[in-house]
């Protein structure tokens, strides 16, 4: 049988230790090509280049035989999965990964993530995709403790398939390279960043910030990522991109928008 054709992306650029332990996972479940940002792209969102050039160029990252095809690109992780699509592959991808992400995307983290922001854009696509991330900020963080979560819900996305206008949201607790507990579905915790902006002065006497915050979680259900995550369990959030609130739209036409009398 034809392996899967897989592409592999992140945020944190195409160093990255995340990025180069989900390849190694990934090459044990399919063809894998690379299109990841040659610098670190974290927290841009959905953000795409339309002002600049764009440039890509093929690299050789790892040098060991069976190395997988890879490309860095200049632009933002949506836009590696815009140019590895219309440009870079020669074929349709059965799948889209990203990550693995230094650092948590669950909860109110999603909307400002550059990792699920590439899944994203390649299930706008149709394409199947998911979002790795790690709950461990530091670069020298130990993924050995995520591989077998990573490689079970591939594997199962693969053969099940993910829903059209789904894309899965996956967090993984950090457990100094030992396997979860397990794996839940959950929602996306409420929550929110309380934000603070660190005000200093320059040498030349000009102003400027540094942005700061706390998370404040607002949810106490047991069916959260955050709930999960705090268990020690792996987290899966279907994540949807049509931002319809669809429950409001009976409300807003009770609105007198057309100056009616009533």
């Amino acid at each position: 049988m034809k392996k899967p054709l897989i592409l592999v992306t992140n945020d944190d650029g195409i160093t990255a230790p995340g990025l180069r332990t989900l390849i190694g996972l990934m090459k044990s479940i399919g063809d894998v090509v690379v299109v990841a940002p040659d610098s670190p792209q974290s927290g841009m969102g959905h953000a795409i280049t339309i002002d600049n050039t764009l440039y890509s160029k093929k690299v050789v990252i790892d040098h060991k035989n069976g190395a997988p095809t890879e490309y860095s690109c200049s632009g933002t992780p949506a836009d590696c999965v815009k140019l590895g699509l219309r440009e870079i592959l020669d074929r349709r991808p059965d799948l889209v990964v990203s990550g693995i992400n230094h650092g948590s995307n669950s909860s109110i983290n999603v909307i400002y993530s550059g990792t699920m922001s590439a899944a994203i854009e390649a299930g706008i696509e149709g394409i199947p995709a998911i979002g790795f991330s790690l709950c461990d900020y530091s670069w020298q963080a130990n993924f050995e403790g995520a591989a077998e979560a990573i490689k079970t819900i591939t594997t199962e996305a693969l053969k099940h398939g993910i829903p059209f206008g789904t894309v899965l949201n996956v967090n993984i607790p950090k457990t100094d390279g030992k396997p979860p507990k397990g794996i839940k579905v959950c929602r996306q915790a409420k929550a929110n960043w309380r934000e603070k902006f660190d005000k200093r002065l320059s040498p030349t006497g000009k102003e400027y910030y540094w942005l700061t915050g706390e998370f404040e979680l607002l949810d106490e259900g047991e069916d959260t990522d955050i709930h999960a995550l705090e268990n020690g369990f792996t987290s899966v959030v279907p994540t949807q991109f049509d931002l319809t609130a669809h429950k409001t739209i009976s409300h807003l036409n009770t609105w007198n928008f057309n100056g009616n009398q009533n």
